[in-house]
């Protein structure tokens, strides 16, 4: 019997809400060092958007007593989307529940669930507008973020994820990671739903976790411009890796990590994938252009450190190792 195809119709990738144990210092290292918009504060959270976004939010942050990431959101097509991917979940047991209008501030009705690989994801419609601020060039600061891009994932198996994100979900495949073994095996991937190179990257490792966020910035200026505003405030740790141009996806990129250790991307210089008749690029494992074109290796910790998930419990989930780094000597945090 064919496997049922999920029932919802994926837009993008919308928003992510990390925990955060100080939301103030988190505020000064998004809002003044990178340049968001807090559309929103409450007593237990602040609602961020970039420069062009006009819903009310594409990043969120809760106080809570450890970092992790609470959930992943992805905008559905119509509202009855969710009815439909409620009567899915149920069909198959996951772990869901509906969240009220207003719930997560500024959002209107949301279906969270758990997915296979046991990541807390959050469908949604409809969300309050907030006014763009793309041509308000006097409040441009830091990086002046544009959007919210993608996000990066690590999981045990790449294959099988592929395959869900594909075969159930609809996202097409823009590039795609190989080993050299005989027969080679899928090490990553970078998935799409909107016309870009991707919305979703899966990525060899042990998880469920996060591995970053990406958000789109105007041009390499403002890459550059982070790189000294971050140094000036003295606050150099914050620059993981980069800057640099991937092979993979064509971006000009920088890696940060945040005072709790989420680590978001700053991202440009990708290209259109709209095509009906795009064909994946594939790359060997081996290629160090893969990683950075200019051929720099990334540091160790970039494959090791990611953000643990928050389960709809409540309760922080813990990773499984992939197998294909079964062998090889690694740690998680």
């Amino acid at each position: 019997m064919p496997e049922r195809r999920f029932p919802a119709d994926i837009v993008r990738f919308a928003h992510a809400e990390l925990v955060v144990r100080d939301i103030d210092r988190a505020l000064a290292f998004y809002c003044d060092a990178l340049g968001f918009l807090l559309t929103e504060r409450t007593a237990a959270g602040a609602y961020l958007r970039g420069l062009e976004e006009r819903f009310h939010h594409s990043l969120a942050l809760c106080q809570g007593d450890a970092p992790a990431v609470d959930h992943v959101a992805f905008r559905v097509r119509q509202a009855e989307d969710l009815d439909r991917a409620r009567a899915f979940c149920r069909e198959q047991a996951w772990p869901h529940r509906l969240l009220s209008a207003g719930e997560e501030p500024g959002q209107g009705p949301a279906l969270r669930f758990r997915d296979p690989f046991g990541f807390t994801v959050e469908l949604f419609w409809a969300m309050e507008p907030a006014e763009r601020q793309l041509q308000r060039f006097d409040l441009y600061r830091g990086a002046a973020p544009m959007r919210i891009d993608h996000l990066n994932l690590f999981v045990p198996d790449v294959a099988a994820a592929h395959h869900y994100y594909t075969a159930q979900l609809g996202f097409r495949c823009s590039e795609y990671t190989e080993t050299a073994a005989d027969p080679p095996q899928v090490w990553a991937s970078w998935l799409y739903r909107k016309p870009s190179v991707h919305d979703v990257a899966l990525m060899n490792g042990a998880g469920p976790r996060v591995h970053h966020l990406g958000f789109w910035v105007p041009d390499q200026q403002a890459v550059l411009r982070a790189c000294d505003i971050l140094a000036a405030r003295g606050e150099v740790a914050a620059l993981e890796r980069g800057p640099g141009r991937h092979g993979i996806s064509n971006a000009f990129f920088l890696y940060l990590r945040d005072p709790d250790g989420h680590r978001i991307e700053l991202y440009t210089g990708d290209y259109l994938t709209a095509d009906p008749d795009f064909e994946p690029i594939r790359w060997r494992l081996d290629d160090p252009r893969r990683q950075t074109f200019w051929g720099h290796a990334a540091p160790a910790r970039w494959f090791e450190e990611a953000s643990r998930i928050v389960a709809l419990d409540g309760a922080t989930t813990v990773a499984t190792v992939a197998p294909l780094l079964s062998d090889q000597p690694h740690t998680v945090t």
